[in-house]
């Protein structure tokens, strides 16, 4: 099998005849490096039929046009989250916090009621819910109208979750924690994003090991992608997230940060989930993980300059200040 990964330019060092990055004006394919198995990598023109996945915008996602990196503000009501666990401790904290992030402005909300950190231990589906669903029909009834995301692996929290108003499912199992979830996003008819992971919270980061983390995570997500499809569900209902921190060593997450436009060839949207997450504070020597602000905004820049059509991030309104100015850069002064 071949690998494809584009070779990215800005728009404002592109050649005119560079055709833009899943349709998105601030990126350009300037060629492609053909990838295999053996260690074999070679540079070459794009070929304009066989190559047209890495051109085809995405569709919108909860009617967000993807041709631009969208936000999605993390809100998570757990006591023990690896960064901010414990703050949001009832419904009107919770409330509070969401409605900030939505006018800090974040596209997208993801509100989680179970933990999945390293060690992290199982939530109860009972208690999951009552973490979550009345929090998303509290924003429902405030008139929040953006897309809320629900972060759970769980079916019977998923339905919960989608009744009291939320619009997509954020899956760190791919589907395969439960069986049922399938349905449900199939009969909802709602986007599902699916995270690569190897092993459970509490085994992940056991010596986690891969032949080429680069080309390994892209078939796993080849292949919950096929999943997914084979249960019926919509291929533009699809997003594909790399799973920074699970199951990964350092090296791993710099290397699937530095190739995630292999992603770009399976046809979905890229979500990438690295905020303020432990490689950030080993690279940078900063142990608190709410310190990790300009680590986080160096990876969401990096992810937004690789395409990643969705960054999941904590600091909301610092994230879209600096995409501001990372857009106006990427693009000629004239498109400005």
């Amino acid at each position: 099998m071949i690998y494809r990964l584009p070779l990215i330019r800005p728009a404002a060092l592109a050649a005119p005849d560079m055709p833009p990055l899943r349709g998105q004006a601030a990126l350009r394919i300037a060629g492609i490096r053909d990838i295999t198995r053996d260690g074999r990598e070679s540079d070459r023109a794009l070929h304009p039929t066989h190559d047209n996945s890495l051109t085809t915008a995405p569709p919108a996602l909860g009617g967000l046009d993807l041709t631009q990196p969208r936000i999605m503000g993390i809100v998570n009501v757990t006591p023990d989250s690896f960064s901010d666990g414990g703050r949001l401790t009832g419904l009107d904290s919770a409330r509070a916090h969401a409605r900030a992030l939505a006018k800090a402005g974040a596209d997208i909300l993801d509100i989680g009621g179970e933990s999945t950190r390293p060690g992290a231990s199982e939530v109860p589906v009972a208690e999951e819910i009552a973490r979550t669903a009345p929090l998303i029909a509290a924003l429902r009834a405030d008139g929040l109208t953006l897309p809320i995301s629900i972060d759970t692996r769980k079916a019977r929290v998923a339905e919960a979750a989608l009744t009291a108003g939320a619009d997509i499912v954020n899956d760190v199992s791919a589907l395969t924690w439960d069986r049922d979830l399938a349905q449900v996003v199939r009969d909802a008819g709602v986007p599902v994003c699916l995270m690569h992971a190897q092993g459970t919270p509490q085994t992940m980061q056991n010596n986690p090991q891969y032949k080429d983390v680069r080309l390994d995570v892209t078939d796993w997500l080849r292949a919950a992608r096929d999943r997914a499809l084979a249960a019926g569900i919509a291929p533009g209902c699809i997003i594909l997230d790399p799973g920074i921190g699970f199951g990964k060593t350092l090296g791993h997450n710099l290397a699937l940060l530095q190739s995630l436009g292999l992603l770009h060839e399976l046809g979905c949207a890229i979500l990438l989930g690295a905020s303020r997450k432990r490689f950030i504070g080993t690279l940078s020597n900063v142990v608190e993980a709410d310190r990790r602000l300009a680590g986080s905004l160096a990876v969401a820049l990096h992810g937004a300059g690789q395409g990643a059509q969705v960054l999941r991030v904590h600091d909301v309104i610092e994230t879209r200040q600096a995409l501001a100015l990372w857009q106006a850069l990427q693009m000629n002064a004239s498109e400005e």
